[in-house]
């Protein structure tokens, strides 16, 4: 059965005002960018976007920022434009997260897994609710990080971290077929990956679009039975 979607705009057509989105890539290596931009093109609004992507003005998903359409972002890093800190500061809801427990609680939340423990964040702000999640548009705090639960472990503490999930993910791949098995680029693979892993409804585009005997050679990293679209930057005639 065929999972190709002829273009970027029908492969995003079910995502909703109010969705919660998982955009793979790391800064803007990797980013599903055809993808991005056919959303940033759509009406929704009111999105949860968790993402290692950095967020720039004009690039990725900086234009929804600036917009105004992100309600909540799950971010290691703000992004080096202004549209970010903006609207963080006019009530945008932040939680900054470590970048290795990011990769964690995607990988968990679409292993069925609730919740775990890590060292990492213990005694950190991220993790004792003192860093702040939403402003009021006067500037103040308007809300903070609840306090993680902690336990000890052999004479070591861990904080509680909760599995991801998400109701869609748009992911980039370096090669796939119709099936919509996956073959990601060096790093790529990282966060790409996971956020395929963790969503209900899973949308990749790909750069290169090959026969599914293609992909028998080789490791596949993501198995057609997680993704749901595929969308193909060339089409299969330009493809060797």
């Amino acid at each position: 059965m065929t999972k190709l979607i002829s273009s970027a705009r029908d492969a995003v057509a079910a995502i909703t005002s109010g969705s919660s989105i998982a955009i793979g890539g790391v800064g803007l290596d990797g980013v599903p960018s055809a993808l991005v931009d056919a959303l940033c093109n759509s009406a929704v609004e009111d999105l949860e976007i968790i993402s290692n992507q950095t967020a720039f003005d004009d690039k990725g998903f900086g234009r929804l920022l600036a917009d105004g359409r992100v309600r909540r972002m799950v971010s290691p890093y703000q992004g080096r434009g202004i549209a970010f800190p903006r609207q963080h500061l006019a009530g945008l809801e932040v939680e900054l997260i470590q970048q290795d427990v990011l990769s964690e609680r995607l990988r968990a939340g679409g292993s069925g897994i609730a919740a775990f423990f890590t060292s990492t964040g213990v005694s950190a702000r991220v993790a004792d609710g003192r860093l702040p999640s939403k402003h009021e548009t006067a500037g103040g705090v308007a809300a903070g990080r609840p306090l993680k639960e902690t336990r000890t472990f052999c004479g070591t503490e861990y904080v509680l971290e909760r599995g991801i999930t998400v109701d869609f993910a748009l992911v980039r791949a370096w090669k796939g077929d119709r099936h919509g098995n996956l073959v990601y680029r060096e790093a790529d693979r990282a966060f790409n990956s996971l956020c395929a892993l963790s969503a209900g409804v899973r949308i990749a585009e790909v750069e290169e679009l090959v026969e599914p005997d293609d992909m028998q050679v080789g490791p596949v990293h993501t198995p057609g039975i997680l993704i749901n679209h595929v969308f193909a930057l060339a089409p299969r005639s330009e493809v060797r």
